[in-house]
């Protein structure tokens, strides 16, 4: 080859294409390769003012449990109002979590878990997605379609692990199907014990990321109450 041929195969970059190349080799860096992938759903309805503000606080749980198994990305969804459902991008951080729900309120309208299920099986057939947690205390849908849709969710490998707030009957009784459709986990949980939700959701973040083992050690040194809950999983 000769010095000619040498010098037309070399590549000049300009200053603002290094630049753009190295800001984009941070924003890769600075993206964890997460071993789990979760869709994180609530319903942000009014009545659920309360629990909302809860689990803004609280998410973190599902962050901290996961740190030493490989991380985990988030993607947080919600529905509220007439027709409004959101879905953020995939998230690394709690702290990124929290900040999008810091100022969402809820606002009144019926349930929209039909848009939550959708949205999860979409996203899983881009890419795998390790659990769906939902957190709501109302079923106001047609549950044979809802039904219908986890039971695809089951043959994707799409578990979804409901956190119902209250004791509706008709809401409990459609969850459980729901759940077991899906190969998922309903779970009640008191609202006037943050503690145990935070529990509860670092369990099911650890289950979908690693499995079964890692989720009886993560257990070994949690309440009774919270075991009893989960003992299902370890199964």
């Amino acid at each position: 080859m000769s010095s000619k041929d040498i010098k037309n195969t070399q590549t000049v970059s300009s200053p603002s294409e290094i630049k753009g190349f190295l800001t984009q080799a941070r924003t890769k860096a600075s993206q964890p390769q997460a071993a789990g992938r979760l869709l994180f759903a609530v319903d942000a309805t009014a009545s659920r003012q309360p629990a909302w503000d809860q689990a803004r606080e609280i998410q973190n749980a599902m962050f901290n449990a996961t740190h030493t198994l490989g991380g985990l990305s988030l993607q947080l969804c919600y529905y509220r109002g007439h027709n409004e459902f959101t879905s953020s991008p995939w998230l690394y951080h709690a702290d990124s979590v929290k900040a999008r729900m810091q100022g969402i309120q809820c606002h009144g309208g019926y349930t929209q878990i039909e848009k939550v299920l959708t949205h999860a099986l979409k996203e899983h057939r881009q890419k795998r997605i390790q659990a769906l947690i939902f957190i709501g205390d109302a079923v106001e849908e047609d549950v044979d379609h809802l039904c219908h849709l986890a039971g695809q969710m089951g043959l994707l490998t799409l578990p979804l692990f409901a956190f119902q707030e209250g004791n509706d009957p008709f809401a409990s009784q459609a969850l459980k199907q729901l759940t077991k459709l899906s190969s998922g986990a309903h779970m009640p949980f008191n609202t006037n014990s943050p503690a145990q939700l935070a529990e509860l959701l670092g369990a099911v973040a650890v289950f979908a990321t690693a499995g079964k083992q890692a989720l009886q050690n993560y257990l070994q040194d949690k309440s009774q109450q919270v075991k009893q809950l989960t003992q299902h999983l370890t199964r």
